[in-house]
């Protein structure tokens, strides 16, 4: 087994007011469901429990589960580490930060910065192929969720008819 992370930063001005995008942020069901690749999400309390669909990486293909300790400054900042159970054997984490702040009227500065953390059992020479393998996931993932966010926001917004 050898370890192999990639990091993966965004920003966008979000068209929405952040107590909407916080409420979207901090709700677990609404984040497996936004998120490509994400089977689930189990939240208790401050732990949640992330549980992805089967991913290929070279010729192989791993369905990873890992547990992050969510921590919140009221409609400013989300922080996530991996928290694995001692009982689990978790072979992926992740550790980042949402940041929020104000863009003008009814808009919201999104800053999104992640670290993936693998233990994968291919050599280390592998790791140039690993590390852009897992750049495209995030890269997928993130403008996925980029647009199934925007949608859910614009849904949470327009009131019921």
């Amino acid at each position: 087994m050898a370890t192999f992370s990639a990091t993966k930063v965004s920003e966008a001005t979000v068209e929405h007011p952040r107590d909407l995008v916080w409420d979207v942020l901090t709700d677990a069901a609404a984040i497996a469901r936004l998120t490509p690749l994400v089977h689930s999400i189990t939240a208790k309390g401050d732990l949640w429990r992330w549980q992805l669909v089967r991913i290929p990486v070279l010729g192989q293909s791993f369905e990873l589960g890992f547990t992050e300790a969510m921590s919140y400054d009221p409609k400013t900042t989300i922080t996530f580490a991996h928290a694995p159970s001692g009982k689990d054997s978790e072979r992926a984490g992740t550790d980042g930060r949402y940041d929020l702040s104000d863009a003008g009227t009814g808009s919201t500065h999104l800053r999104i910065e992640l670290t993936v953390t693998v233990d994968l059992p291919f050599p280390r020479l592998a790791k140039p192929a690993i590390q852009a393998t897992m750049q495209g996931v995030l890269a997928a993932m993130g403008s996925g969720f980029g647009r199934a966010i925007d949608k859910e926001l614009r849904s949470r917004a327009t009131p019921p008819r």
